[in-house]
């Protein structure tokens, strides 16, 4: 009886430490920004930036680095879901995302390719996929065709329509782009 007892004792107390290491482990919490969210294995967006998106609804957008070889984080204004940066684009291909409405002007806005060498190489015109006329983010679409480079990087840039030509109301996303 007595080593009936103690062998129940030790059950008891492993039971009870992996109970206890398996609740100091789990990590309930929300997460609060990208990082968090993707670490947690939410669904991660393909756009630029990317955005983590959690079952309840609730997304974060990935905070992009602020230098010469990235481009600047415009997310609040546009977002391009094609092409990514430095991914390979062969002609013709589509661009695409989302663009608050005053980033257009009658439903359009430009986009042009550039070579590394400065030669550009294509100009499009992105068209709105929906009613334009509004702050909220409408989606956007344009079909570049390209004869290929010589070399093998480049430049897109999307720029906001400005009708008045006044320099305060420019504004553009630059997305580094390779050719194949």
């Amino acid at each position: 009886m007595k080593k009936i007892i103690i062998a129940i004792s030790i059950i008891f107390i492993f039971v009870i430490a992996a109970l206890v290491f398996d609740v100091g482990r789990r990590d309930d919490t929300e997460p609060i920004n990208f990082k968090e969210c993707a670490l947690k294995g939410y669904s991660i967006l393909e756009s630029y930036p990317r955005q983590c998106r959690t079952p309840d609804g609730k997304s974060f957008t990935e905070d992009v680095e602020k230098d010469d070889t990235a481009f600047a984080d415009k997310s609040d204004l546009i977002k391009v879901s094609a092409p990514l940066p430095n991914k390979i684009v062969k002609s013709p291909f589509v661009v695409s995302g989302l663009a608050r409405g005053y980033w257009f002007f009658e439903a359009s806005f430009p986009i042009r390719l550039f070579d590394d060498d400065g030669n550009e190489i294509a100009v499009g015109i992105a068209q709105a996929e929906g009613e334009w006329m509004t702050t909220e983010f409408v989606p956007f679409k344009a079909t570049l065709n390209f004869e290929k480079p010589s070399v093998k990087t480049g430049k897109l840039i999307l720029k906001k329509d400005n009708p008045s030509g006044l320099s305060q109301n420019d504004d553009e996303l630059v997305v580094p782009i390779k050719f194949d």
